[in-house]
């Protein structure tokens, strides 16, 4: 009895062999005829008796299976995506933990351009403006290969935009598990003949174009740190979601690791602001403020919550400061524009309700020169802001109606100029 039991074991292992050589050796020859379809079944019949084979031949069998699911005809599916990438990996791992790597180069190659297809297929999906698919495939591309962390941070994004919030948490939470800044070294020089700032892709192609005498003063930096952005969107993410306590504890917890972030900081500003507590955060802003006084930005910032606050003479204050720092700067002009020709309601209301007598009529003259004046205050900086932006719609209007109260001639001009940008 044991001799034949022994017998009937070694048969079925021939057996087993036999079947896994065979699916596998029809696999591989439907491949290369181009048929998909009869590999994919030859290999889910070998598939079931796997257990048995040597490492050899279960590198093989994964290998054959990651190019029968690779994309083909256009078929970006994402399950295909998944099944590939994870066959291809499965090769790669069975061969480093035997130390044989006779599928190693071809499944790492076939791995890279996978991953090439998953993140072109996802950059597609994006400016579709398929997020969620976006996300998915921008997900999977980090998973194929985790030192690629940047596609984890463009995946989380996607989810944000797609308003899959649960999904980016997720995503921003292995970032922050990470310890994910987002920091890229940066090889700039300065144009010689324009003065401008260029970054360049390498190192090599910065130093080339420097030593051709083209480009001078090089530099190395790093990028800003993405910390700041992820902290935010993960408290505004929980604003959305009506958990403010956990939005300003998200920051907390962010400033505790980087309390002198100025990306932080104007984080925690910006929850504040859509929090609704203005105060605090002017409060923050002035902080910020104090940290780096040269940045027209955050005085442009400043003069926004100041006119949230009602405090417009603050507001100029701010914006002219920024205006100073930066003075093509159109977002400041236009403000401050917009706070000059509000002080144009009050006076336009007293000269409503004004009667007939002769002394409503010298009120109204007095009014007018003062309606005048104004119009003739906000002209610079809307014409400022036309500078940096010519074809601001609402600038040129304004303009327009300003120069026509004024009976200026330039009426006309602006006019010409609105109908021609209307009809584009």
């Amino acid at each position: 009895m044991k001799i034949k039991f022994f017998m009937v074991l070694f048969l079925a292992a021939s057996t087993v062999g036999f079947s896994q050589k065979q699916g596998i050796k029809t696999a591989q020859k439907a491949l290369k005829s181009g048929k998909v379809d009869v590999a994919k079944e030859a290999l889910k019949a070998a598939e079931g008796q796997l257990g048995a084979a040597d490492d050899k031949m279960k590198a093989q069998f994964y290998f054959l299976k990651g190019q029968a699911y690779t994309t083909v005809g256009g078929n970006t599916s994402i399950e295909n995506f998944k099944i590939s990438a994870d066959s291809y990996n499965k090769t790669l791992e069975i061969e480093k933990k035997s130390g044989k790597a006779k599928f190693t180069e071809k499944a790492s190659t076939a791995l890279n351009a996978l991953r090439n297809a998953l993140i072109q297929s996802a950059v597609e999906d994006q400016n579709a403006k398929d997020y969620a698919k976006a996300a998915e495939k921008l997900f999977l591309g980090y998973k194929t290969n985790k030192k690629d962390t940047l596609y984890l941070y463009y995946a989380a994004s996607n989810a944000v935009n797609g308003k899959n919030y649960d999904v980016a948490l997720k995503y921003y939470e292995e970032l922050k598990s990470l310890n994910f800044s987002g920091a890229q070294p940066e090889f700039i020089a300065t144009d010689k003949k324009t003065g401008e700032v260029k970054n360049f892709s390498t190192k090599a192609e910065r130093d080339l174009l420097v030593k051709a005498g083209e480009y001078i003063v090089p530099k190395n930096r790093m990028s800003a740190s993405k910390k700041g952005e992820i902290a935010k969107n993960v408290a505004l993410i929980y604003i959305s979601q009506g958990k403010d306590d956990d939005a300003i504890k998200a920051m907390e917890d962010a400033k505790k690791e980087n309390p002198n972030d100025a990306s932080l900081m104007q984080a925690e500003a910006d929850i504040f602001y859509r929090l609704g507590n203005l105060e605090k955060y002017k409060s923050l802003m002035q902080e910020i403020v104090s940290n780096d006084p040269t940045n027209p930005d955050l005085y442009y910032n400043l003069g926004v919550s100041a006119t949230k606050l009602g405090d417009e003479e603050k507001a100029l204050e701010y914006y002219e400061k920024a205006l100073e720092l930066k003075p093509e700067y159109g977002s400041a002009q236009i403000n401050i524009a917009a706070i000059i020709l509000g002080k144009e309601a009050k006076i336009v209301e007293e000269m409503n309700g004004l009667g007939t007598s002769s002394q409503d009529y010298k009120r109204y003259d007095v009014l007018k020169n003062k309606r005048n004046d104004i119009y003739k205050s906000a002209v610079p900086y809307l014409e400022g802001a036309l500078k940096s932006n010519p074809e601001n719609v609402e600038a040129i209007r304004t303009l327009m109606n300003i120069f026509y109260q004024l009976d200026d001639p330039r009426a006309d001009e602006f006019n010409k100029k609105l109908k021609a940008l209307e009809q584009k």
